[in-house]
């Protein structure tokens, strides 16, 4: 956009209070339902205010909607690997790649260590794959059907899995936003990486003795007395194979070589296509029979290769629809843990995230956003301040612009100078965007990550957030040490 005239503080907060306050009554009246359509017509609403105070500052519509455009073109690389998660879940379900994660985790994990195994083992694949997103849709999944196959809250499942999925994430030289956010601040990625230890490992260490506190104590999980009859029920319905383990650990080899993240996860659905053609052909055949076609070249095809026209029905019913399979069993068919949307099943929260940036493209493009985060910067005079105020721009940003590359390049372009004349070394910077800005990204529900991780895990922000330790810990983290002064690294001149 063109700025002819600078918002003034006022305006920048007129379309975040309407929006705040819409959020409260819409969130009060349609409850769980919110994210179903409400929430998403609540961010237009507020992208409407934003734009009448973009035009009454001098911009012009098609200023305005150039930056809506920009601004839902940078979220378009989420949105597509969103709609091939959804493939990747549904034929990993049909394949029997998922069942078989919690038949072999059922008989391996107790209630008990659960928890704190679930953060583990999701720091380890993050680590691998540089990539919580993607951990989230490959052992992510098969721990929450594992989890509440347990009786455990899949609020807490949810949370373990996602601070783990974060802490490797931040770890990893692999992820994008830990590349990000040192390039951002003017430092190298090891350097960048090794001072995140500092703030990092305390919050990861809390986290896990949190979760351990809770498997000790919590009645809510017990050794299910029908743990028997789970995997009696799961084994009649599925060909469980160690060999189906074949495809997750390619994808997480993809990812590792350094495969771009699209082409490894469409990969590994198409394999997971492939593996239920090889493994569980009854089950392909039942997944044609949900699908609904009245193509002409049906009853040709299917006189003459019936094998085939089911196969090719079956497998792509589950990279793009609904399919669920019932095995008598009440636990497993009661919480859904044998069912998948597909793509279909993903654009729930493709309409979330488009109707988020729709918002944050008015307010970035007017210049509102970045207006509200110099009155932040005018009022810093110490270490602690700045600090304080790059943490509250990130989880603001995160609010309003919801997008964790957003939270990353913005206010690391915006405090770079303040961290220079500071005299404070650029990694200061580049932790404080990573333990503020990336790892609550998840908590808000209309952030791409929040929208994603709620999606794929079939959990709500709001039931997992409380449980997301390490991701609540980052920022205080980063707080405690800024004025402590615990190891701040100063600039060398």
């Amino acid at each position: 956009m063109t700025k002819t005239k600078q918002p003034t503080l006022l305006q920048s907060f007129i379309p975040i209070i309407f929006l705040i306050l819409l959020l409260v009554v819409n969130v009060g009246i349609f409850g769980s339902e919110a994210l179903g359509g409400s929430n998403q017509m609540v961010l237009i609403l507020s992208a409407g205010v934003a734009a009448l105070m973009a035009i009454r500052i001098g911009f012009s519509w098609n200023e305005i909607q150039t930056g809506i455009i920009k601004s839902i073109s940078a979220a378009m690389p989420s949105v597509l690997i969103l709609l091939m998660i959804g493939a990747l879940a549904g034929t990993w379900m049909l394949s029997g790649i998922v069942p078989a994660m919690i038949y072999y985790g059922l008989q391996i994990l107790n209630p008990t260590i659960f928890l704190v195994a679930a953060c583990i083992a999701c720091s380890i694949v993050s680590i691998a794959t540089g990539s919580s997103w993607t951990t989230a849709a490959t052992v992510g999944i098969a721990l929450i059907g594992i989890g509440k196959a347990l009786g455990i809250s899949e609020g807490l499942v949810a949370g373990a899995i996602l601070s783990g999925a974060y802490f490797g994430d931040k770890m990893s030289p692999l992820s994008d936003t830990t590349n990000l956010a040192p390039a951002m601040a003017g430092t190298d990625l090891f350097t960048h990486i090794r001072y995140m230890t500092i703030t990092t490992v305390p919050s990861i260490l809390i986290a896990l003795l949190l979760y351990l506190i809770i498997g000790l104590t919590n009645r809510s999980g017990n050794e299910i007395a029908g743990k028997a009859e789970i995997l009696a029920a799961i084994d009649s319905t599925f060909n469980i194979s160690g060999w189906l383990f074949i495809v997750p650990v390619l994808v997480v080899i993809f990812i590792v070589k350094k495969m771009p993240a699209l082409p490894a996860i469409l990969t590994g659905a198409l394999l997971g296509s492939v593996f239920a053609l090889i493994f569980q052909p009854h089950l392909v055949n039942q997944a044609a029979e949900m699908a609904i076609y009245d193509g002409k070249l049906f009853n040709r095809l299917n006189d003459l290769f019936p094998s085939f026209t089911r196969g090719f029905i079956g497998s792509i019913q589950a990279l793009f629809g609904d399919i669920a399979f019932t095995t008598g069993n009440p636990v497993l068919d009661s919480e859904g843990l044998l069912s998948s949307g597909g793509m279909a099943g993903m654009l729930e929260t493709i309409w979330l995230i488009l109707s988020a940036m729709i918002f944050g493209g008015v307010m970035e493009g007017a210049g509102m956003l970045k207006r509200i985060a110099n009155a932040i910067i005018s009022k810093v005079k110490s270490v602690g301040a700045l600090t304080s105020g790059t943490v509250g721009t990130c989880l603001f940003f995160n609010f309003t612009a919801s997008d964790q590359y957003l939270t990353i390049v913005i206010p690391g372009r915006m405090y770079a100078d303040a961290y220079k004349k500071e005299g404070l070394a650029p990694e200061n910077l580049s932790r404080t965007l990573e333990d503020s800005g990336t790892v609550t990204s998840v908590l808000v529900p209309w952030n791409t990550c929040g929208a994603y991780h709620s999606t794929v895990l079939g959990v709500t922000t709001g039931t997992y957030l409380p449980y997301c330790f390490f991701n609540l810990f980052s920022p205080i983290m980063t707080l405690v040490v800024a004025f402590t002064g615990y190891k701040i690294k100063k600039l060398v001149r």
